[in-house]
């Protein structure tokens, strides 16, 4: 009996760098319906709220970020994953986050008392119910801060000062981010760029969420050497402090100068919402700014190749991509 070669559908193995709330929302969850293998990574750098206050008491690695990975691609019951975002106590920490979450505390209570990052994972994953096909792993397991030069030559530590500034004037822009201590990446991650068919980095704020990712040791050497298509996803609005008056260009240039070679695909927005949209949005989110600029030279010579432009916004709401539709257009270039 012949098959019809149209109707076999090959395994693509993806890998997804991206902490915070965006990757796993607006990425992971839509591809897992596709014939896909996802890898999720996250930059484990995260130092406020819940998971900073865990991280800082017991000397464990941040769970925040991990703990979105592990929901998106998990297919336990609804139960599972209603207590696994349960938040609990009264305690205040620094930004206004109030308690704990649940699952960071499972979390860091498995590496507290297992003294294994790797077992603690296996046992994240079985409890949560997240298929074999599918795994959600550290940038690294050494414990590390980030830090950034800011334009004045000013140094400022932590995700979360970068994220949203206290201490430091956040019209001042970034210019370099680096880890210290430094730290390798994970052994597991390394293996899964070189084994990888594409692989995506954002959408997510750029230095507090996606740059990290691949600070790594090793991780731009794998970068670069993997023939896995690289597509960056730029964010649709730039944001106080992180990328003030970026344009689509200034998103790819310094995701670039962090892996050290070309990305393959860069996906960004041609949507333009309504005035009062926009500006309900930023209501909502005092630290989005504008629309992210669209250079004219991007549609021409070797750029419009390279360059993706698609509408990817949601219909109506806050200014964020349609995970459907982002999903749609990276499969269309794998």
């Amino acid at each position: 009996m012949k098959v019809a070669k149209n109707k076999v559908k090959a395994i693509k193995k993806f890998v997804c760098f991206g902490g915070g709330n965006a990757v796993p929302k607006l990425l992971l969850e839509s591809l897992k319906k596709y014939p896909v293998r996802i890898t999720g990574v996250t930059s484990m750098v995260d130092n406020g709220g819940s998971a900073g206050q865990l991280r800082e008491d017991f000397n464990v690695l941040p769970p925040g970020d991990i703990r979105r990975h592990i929901l998106a691609l998990s297919d336990a019951p609804q139960w599972k994953k209603d207590l696994w975002v349960f938040r609990f106590g009264h305690e205040v920490f620094d930004g206004g986050h109030k308690g704990h979450v649940f699952a960071n505390a499972f979390i860091a209570g498995l590496e507290n008392i297992l003294k294994d990052y790797g077992k603690a994972l296996d046992v994240m994953h079985e409890f949560m119910e997240v298929s074999k096909k599918h795994k959600a792993l550290p940038a690294t397991v050494e414990k590390t801060q980030i830090y950034a030069e800011l334009e004045n030559g000013e140094t400022v530590k932590g995700e979360d000062e970068i994220d949203v500034p206290i201490k430091h004037d956040p019209k001042l822009k970034i210019k370099k981010v680096f880890l210290k201590p430094k730290a390798k990446a994970y052994p597991q991650v390394l293996k899964a760029i070189a084994e990888a068919d594409a692989i995506t980095i954002g959408p997510g704020d750029l230095y507090s969420s996606s740059i990290p990712c691949i600070l790594m040791e090793g991780m731009a050497d794998a970068l670069c050497k993997t023939k896995a298509k690289k597509i960056f996803v730029v964010n649709a609005m730039t944001k106080l402090c992180e990328t003030n008056d970026y344009s689509v260009m200034d998103f790819a240039k310094e995701v670039e100068k962090y892996m050290g070679c070309p990305l393959d695909y860069v996906i960004y927005n041609t949507e333009i919402p309504n005035k009062k949209r926009i500006e309900e949005y930023k209501k909502e989110e005092p630290s989005v700014i504008e629309m992210v600029k669209i250079n004219p030279s991007i549609n021409s010579g070797r750029a419009g190749k390279k360059f993706i432009g698609a509408k990817i916004l949601t219909k109506e709401g806050a200014i964020v991509y349609d995970p459907e539709k982002l999903v749609k257009t990276i499969m269309s270039l794998i």
